[in-house]
């Protein structure tokens, strides 16, 4: 009897450790994060180099998703490195789709300076789909050059 007991009680803790998981956000990083540096030099032969990287987080249940991030400056003389300094973090944006669901997502942008930046330090796209039913949503978010972003999306049709 005892063992029928705690076998329930196995069955019981099993089911509520996965009611958590089954409500829980998953999250997905986007597949092409990229790396840009440049070069500056400053007086007194110091050489800068400046590297900036990104990617993004998505949200497959909500379509909401973050805009993630990095950079790192090394400023050096022809002997030592003088000073690193790193800086970095994600910014949340808006959700893709009105409803919650099932997605999938990728993103890319512009690596300023980039000459398909025409207003100020270039944009990003973002496409999501909703893995449950044949939807695709294009978005495009590029600066205005004024001080806010343009964002637009567009669902896809199929022919």
């Amino acid at each position: 009897m005892r063992h029928v007991i705690k076998l329930c009680w196995a069955a019981v803790a099993s089911l509520t450790a996965l009611v958590p998981a089954a409500r829980a956000d998953d999250y997905q990083l986007s597949h092409n994060q990229r790396i840009s540096c440049s070069r500056g030099l400053a007086p007194g032969k110091l050489n800068t180099a400046t590297c900036k990287s990104y990617t993004y987080l998505f949200n497959t249940k909500t379509s909401e998703y973050f805009r993630c991030q990095v950079s790192l400056a090394l400023t050096r003389d022809n002997k030592e490195v003088i000073n690193v300094q790193t800086d970095g973090g994600c910014t949340k944006k808006s959700r893709i789709f009105e409803t919650d669901g099932k997605y999938d997502f990728d993103a890319t942008e512009t690596e300023p300076p980039n000459t398909n930046s025409f207003f100020g330090p270039g944009g990003y796209a973002v496409w999501a789909a909703d893995v449950g039913a044949q939807k695709i949503r294009g978005c495009i978010t590029i600066s205005s050059g004024l001080g806010s972003d343009i964002s637009k999306c567009l669902d896809m049709t199929f022919q």
